[in-house]
């Protein structure tokens, strides 16, 4: 089984900013298709952003300019740098990792933007 772990959640003020990590564990037969996703209460899940296990990154039309994915392949580990965060950023961020089996998925962690 594949483990996902998040952290780095927590309350920021509008303009803020955090940094979240996504550490992956077990039996992992690729990390090539990392990514991020939120969920806003009443929305559906979208993708935030996703990176390979080469440093390709794309992001959702809202977040670009203001965040960064990025990964250590030797920790199995990928963060996302959040700035400049609008109370619209707020939702509970996953962390994904595709399998050629299928997709395994963090617990969440919750992100809130308010002042």
């Amino acid at each position: 089984q594949v483990q996902l772990v998040e952290s780095g959640g927590g309350l920021v003020q509008p303009g803020g900013s955090l940094r979240l990590s996504c550490a992956a564990s077990g039996r992992i037969f690729s990390t090539n298709a990392m990514g991020w996703y939120r969920q806003a209460p009443g929305k559906q899940r979208e993708l935030v952003a996703r990176i390979t296990s080469g440093g390709s990154a794309n992001y959702a039309d809202s977040v670009k300019g203001r965040f960064t994915v990025s990964r250590d392949n030797a920790k199995n580990t990928m963060y996302l740098q959040m700035n400049s965060l609008k109370p619209e950023d707020t939702a509970v961020y996953y962390c994904n990792l595709g399998q050629l089996w299928g997709d395994y998925w963090g617990q969440g962690t919750q992100v809130t933007v308010s002042s």
